[in-house]
């Protein structure tokens, strides 16, 4: 069995998560008290207590959710299940961050002010109302492309997000968007659906985000990982550390291929994938583009015990 550690990215947060992980596990409630202590504010409350609203906002939920993906693999620690039982870890979009955290190229501290420093930027990179996302439901990829190349009408409308066989994400000008969510049935889609979604992510409009965070990454240190990172834009393995500075910097305006991705570590042998963190999104697409492919969800107490006894 080789297996591949996932962790989620945006749209998976809930009010609460990781909250028993951290009254079950010291090991994980340091993790929240290290991302507190990194940010010089009380996250974890906003996380266990706040209101989604606040918890939605791009600046919070990225370092959230990692927090709550890293107190998830404290805990699998604490069972003495590490890293590396894993033969490939991989994160969509901000889950990268949270695989990279996982494989010790970043610390737990430097990866918290990072994602708030990316949320940030993401969201100042464009004026609210100026962007926008879609999810295009049931088009192959080739044809989610040639809507958003039609759509386009001289702004930006591309795809942002591969994430199964029957589902991507466009991203781009407002109203690009809409025209390509306006054509989306009469090119063959089942559904189209503008995502509630502050920033059209992943896209060129994305460029002084990516600024932001090419000065941001060059100022933390850097390790190989432990396990091989399937990044983002390539969705292949890499292993360097200055190759995967320069991937996450191409990441804020790059597509997230996930699809590709999961399909390259199948191809590559594995054969179970396991969703560290909130919610069970990832399972769901995993399961989508290979049903070969078992998936484990690990976000309680019960999940981390039901891991160490499988």
């Amino acid at each position: 069995m080789s297996i591949a550690f996932v962790f989620p990215g945006q749209g998976a947060q809930t009010i609460g998560m990781g909250r028993d992980l951290a009254e079950a596990y010291p090991e994980a409630r340091a993790v929240f008290q290290e991302v507190d202590d990194a940010l010089g504010e009380k996250l974890s409350d906003l996380i266990w207590e706040g209101d989604i609203e606040t918890l939605t906002l791009t600046q919070n939920a990225q370092p959230a959710l990692m927090a709550t993906s890293m107190a998830a693999m404290a805990a699998l620690k604490a069972e003495g299940i590490e890293v590396g039982k894993a033969a490939y870890v991989a994160g969509h979009s901000l889950g990268e961050y949270s695989a990279l955290c996982a494989a010790g190229s970043l610390s737990l501290a430097d990866t918290a002010r990072l994602l708030r420093i990316r949320g940030k930027a993401m969201q100042a990179a464009v004026p609210v109302g100026e962007g926008a996302m879609a999810a295009i439901l049931g088009l192959g990829i080739e044809e989610t492309e040639k809507l958003a190349e039609a759509a386009a009408e001289g702004e930006v409308c591309q795809v942002a997000n591969e994430n199964d066989p029957s589902q991507n994400v466009l991203s781009g000008h407002k109203a690009a968007v809409e025209r390509a969510v306006a054509m989306a049935k009469d090119a063959g889609a089942k559904r189209a659906l503008l995502l509630p979604v502050s920033a059209p992510f992943h896209c060129p409009l994305m460029g002084p985000a990516a600024d932001e965070m090419a000065r941001a990454l060059g100022e933390v240190k850097f390790n190989d990982p432990a396990v091989p990172l399937v990044a983002n834009v390539t969705a292949q393995a890499v292993t360097d550390a200055a190759k995967i500075r320069e991937l996450l910097v191409e990441q804020v305006t790059g597509r997230v291929r996930w699809r590709s991705s999961v399909e390259w570590m199948a191809a590559q042998g594995v054969t179970e994938a396991w969703e560290i963190g909130a919610g069970k999104a990832l399972s769901g697409m995993i399961r989508r583009i290979d049903k070969s492919v078992a998936t484990r969800s690990i976000g309680t107490p019960d999940e981390v015990k039901a891991a160490k006894e499988a």
